[in-house]
């Protein structure tokens, strides 16, 4: 898939810009309201009680924050955080190496969950329950299994797909959290935060735009800022108006909601080669050439939270909204599906 400046997957040259951008503690990460006064009240409770937080399962759309919080989480905890991700993990050796390093009280944070090896998912069962790994020596009939305690520990999981975690291993987290999309008016202030830790001079106007065209998304804002911020240092005096943020954001070929031209060819797709739908994701993959995940991951939720996509038991379909936002003619025969 080519990569798309408004994914909300984060892209390994971007790592060390983002993690300047992001909060340390619960007090100075903007958005999700709900969600943090939970975890405020868990972790403040664990700490009470000098007790490990209970497994947390962060799940939602990419690019909202679940990194950020599981580090947040560890910080405010006081303890150490160990990351990797699913794909990683590739043997239950793998995961016992990680699990018998950690201390009292450590978080082990596991992006991508939902791609865990099942082999290994079986052996984090009984070490997320009962904070103990069962190995098994020896092979054949004179094999036997050895119980090992570990410390205890928190595990952070985060998906994209809450759907493709197996109920075992779902029933084993006590905290289970769902990331929103993010209103305007928070992106505007994630933008204005991060504009002052870039030295970026902005307008107030210019900040509500880049909120609005980030498709509810920290990371999508904050690479959007980052992308006018160079336009604006070549192209401008190097201060961010409103201006020079819509010239900015017509180079970058980001519409007024947020879509570019990979999200408009999709639709494009469908009202073309389709009929406005219904069309099966299998095809709509083949006819765009991305993969089935990718449409299901990256480019449907923000679509169909803004009315520009339904998914029906026959397939995907355009909306009236669709053609209205690509400025073209609602059908008649297309109607009656609405």
């Amino acid at each position: 898939m080519k990569e798309r400046i408004i994914s909300g997957n984060v892209r390994d040259e971007e790592l060390v810009m983002e993690q300047s951008l992001r909060p340390e503690y619960l007090g100075e990460f903007i958005g999700q309201a709900k969600v943090k006064e939970r975890l405020d009240i868990y972790i403040s409770a664990a700490k009470e009680r000098e007790e490990a937080l209970d497994h947390v399962l962060l799940y939602g759309p990419p690019g909202l924050g679940k990194t950020t919080l599981a580090n947040i989480i560890a910080r405010e905890l006081g303890v150490g955080i160990r990351m990797t991700s699913g794909p990683a993990i590739e043997r239950p050796g793998d995961l016992a190496a990680i699990l018998s390093n950690l201390q009292y009280g450590d978080v082990l944070f596991i992006d991508e969950i939902h791609r865990l090896n099942k082999v290994v998912e079986e052996v984090l069962y009984p070490a997320m329950e009962d904070f103990a790994l069962d190995i098994i020596l020896g092979k054949g009939p004179g094999a036997r299994s050895v119980r090992l305690d570990l410390p205890k520990f928190t595990l952070i999981g985060a998906t994209t797909r809450a759907g493709r975690l197996t109920s075992p291993l779902r029933d084993r987290f006590g905290v289970i959290t769902r990331l929103e999309y993010y209103k305007e008016e928070d992106l505007m202030e994630i933008v204005i935060r991060a504009a002052k830790i870039l030295s970026l001079e902005i307008e107030t106007d210019a900040a509500r735009e880049v909120a609005r065209r980030s498709r509810g998304t920290p990371r999508v804002a904050n690479r959007l800022l980052k992308r006018l911020r160079d336009y604006a240092q070549v192209r401008a005096d190097g201060r961010l108006t409103l201006k020079v943020a819509e010239e900015g954001l017509r180079m970058l070929e980001i519409d007024e909601l947020g879509l570019d031209k990979s999200d408009q060819r999709l639709l494009k797709v469908i009202i073309e080669h389709y009929g406005g739908g219904p069309v099966g994701v299998q095809n709509l993959a083949a006819a765009i050439s991305e993969e089935v995940e990718t449409i299901e991951d990256v480019y449907e939720p923000y679509l169909m939270q803004m009315g520009l996509l339904k998914r029906t038991p026959r397939g995907r379909m355009a909306t009236e909204q669709t053609y209205t936002h690509l400025g073209l003619k609602v059908p008649d025969r297309q109607e009656r599906f609405w």
